[in-house]
């Protein structure tokens, strides 16, 4: 027997009907170096209608991929909707990628056109004459003094959607399976990988931004993604706040500590989310900012230090909401709220639970697994595997099937790569990265519970630990350590500071003092950069 339900696609077409026939008075704030823009989303509405027109016009194919090389801004908004409402797809070049990077990945996805802002002119332009596919490049004017090349493949985007009439009625997309945007991996190691999300998987995905259980997103929110638009799609934040109808402030291309904390407080931001280096450097500015609209801060893209979380929640009046995900899982993947069996817990407790990765989101599936023999292992809080997961927002393989099959089982779950234990009640606890635990005469040390214990330190801005080769047991920590400004330490300090707090054999045996700890494209901790600076480094007899 079959149920007799209206067979409708998921797509993000009806993210944008919703947005325009429901939300039309709501704005959305744009800062740049033009100053602040507020368009009405019943005016955003009417742009992504021109500019459905304009792909026409341009001759931009069906199922092209329309590159965007842009900020977080209302323009990008505009891009998010029109490319996958319009059949195509959306994909995002993350500007941070080194140039060779972003060649490799163009080419490889085969970019027929790139909207890029003006003030991101100069990192692009010098690569045209290698993006293969790419014939014609728009350029949004974000008030940059950029001078723009006399080139007949460039167009101005303002002028195109002047000449464009809206596209008339309502969008269709009849293959809800159908490729809606693209991201790539950020390639730590080897080239970058690129993960294909689908009209319904960015639909699903878009409503657990609105479950209470996670960033519970409502009419009457409004939204800061600080988090990229180019890295996994601002971890869905765009598409959730169209779907509620929040209003959304971006913050261009002004990314500094300060100028977040400035729309924070004077924008009255309730929900805002980005990777927690973003987090480190706004903590020490928020005394006196006047944060109290502010309910929900979403952190991930790397576990979030205990310490940094706690210091918000003493600061601020909250701690921070802990996510963990991937590209790959689009990327909410887990959900760190306290459940109600923690009442009974004390409050060191509940701050031990906080710094957890939290349990899975709605209809996504997790395990962990011998990552030699596949087994899976029991949820005791105890025993550390490869953490795996499953579901409908979680990619199946790579675009043209790069990598092979060696990051998805047999059995098509996406093995992540995060070595991690599981409690009872389904709480993750990353335990580190496989390539980055410490091997210490046959037995594990994980470099990220070590850095959380280093940077609980009240002198330390930002540590990183790598492993360092040892005659004797093979592998020994290092410790790079960032000291905040104004304070002093030193490695006999830090030691004595460690030693209550962790194994006696996870003692670093090196510990080096540096001005700042590499970030990635996506703004992780860059532990490869950190172990080619240190390659071939003599630990202390």
């Amino acid at each position: 027997m079959r149920g007799l339900m209206q067979d409708r696609p998921l797509s993000l077409t009806h993210v944008f009907h919703r947005a325009e026939q429901l939300f039309g008075h709501k704005k959305i704030v744009t800062a740049s170096p033009a100053g602040e823009r507020v368009t009405p989303v019943a005016d955003w509405a009417v742009r992504v209608r021109r500019l459905a027109t304009v792909l026409d016009t341009l001759g931009v194919s069906a199922d092209a991929r329309v590159g965007t090389f842009c900020w977080n801004t209302d323009r990008h908004l505009e891009l998010y909707l029109a490319a996958p409402c319009t059949g195509r797809v959306l994909h995002t070049l993350n500007i941070r990628l080194f140039p060779e990077q972003l060649v490799y990945i163009a080419n490889h996805a085969e970019d027929e056109i790139v909207f890029v802002d003006r003030s991101l002119l100069p990192l692009l332009w010098p690569l045209v004459d290698k993006l293969e596919t790419v014939r014609r490049y728009v350029v949004i004017d974000d008030g940059a003094d950029v001078e723009i090349p006399d080139d007949p493949r460039i167009a101005d985007y303002e002028e195109l959607l002047a000449a464009a009439e809206p596209y008339q009625g309502r969008f269709v997309v009849e293959d809800e399976n159908a490729a809606a945007a693209m991201c790539y991996t950020s390639g730590t190691t080897g080239n970058p990988k690129g993960v294909v999300y689908s009209h319904r998987s960015a639909t699903l995905h878009s409503l657990i931004t609105l479950i209470s259980d996670g960033p519970g997103l409502r009419e009457c929110d409004v939204v800061l993604p600080v988090v990229p638009m180019f890295h996994a799609n601002a971890w869905g934040l765009p598409y959730g706040c169209l779907l509620a109808g929040t209003d959304i402030v971006f913050p261009g291309p002004n990314m500094t500590p300060s100028a977040i904390l400035d729309l924070l407080a004077r924008h009255r931001v309730t929900v805002t989310g980005g990777v927690p280096t973003i987090w480190m450097g706004v903590l020490p500015l928020v005394d006196g900012q006047d944060l109290g609209a502010l309910r929900t801060v979403l952190c991930g893209g790397s576990a979030v230090p205990r310490s940094l979380s706690e210091a918000w929640k003493e600061k601020v009046g909250m701690p921070m909401l802990q996510a963990w995900g991937m590209t790959e899982t689009s990327p909410i993947a887990t959900l760190g709220v306290l459940a109600g069996r923690t009442d009974a817990l004390t409050e060191d407790q509940r701050a031990d639970l906080r710094a957890r990765q939290g349990v899975a989101a709605p209809l996504v599936e997790l395990r962990i697994a011998d990552p030699g023999t596949g087994e899976e292992l029991p949820w005791d809080d105890a025993t550390s595997g490869e953490l795996q997961t499953a579901g409908p927002w979680i990619a199946k393989e790579y675009y043209r099937g790069e990598g092979g099959g060696a990051q998805f089982t047999e059995d098509g779950w996406l093995r992540t790569g995060d070595v991690a234990v599981v409690d009872p009640y389904g709480s993750v606890k990353l335990v580190d990265r496989t390539k980055d635990l410490v091997k210490s005469g046959g037995e594990w040390i994980s470099s990220v519970e070590l850095e959380n214990e280093i940077m609980a330190h009240p002198a330390v801005a930002e540590a990183a630990v790598i492993a360092i080769p040892h005659e004797k047991w093979v592998e020994r920590p290092m410790a790079c350590v960032v000291v905040r400004p104004g304070r002093s330490l030193t490695p006999d300090e830090l030691i004595e500071f460690l030693t209550p707090r962790v194994a006696k054999w996870w003692l670093p045996d090196a510990v080096e003092f540096i001005d700042e700890v590499p970030k990635t494209s996506v703004g992780k901790f860059s532990k490869k950069t950190l172990r080619d600076k240190f390659a071939g480094y003599s630990l202390p007899s």
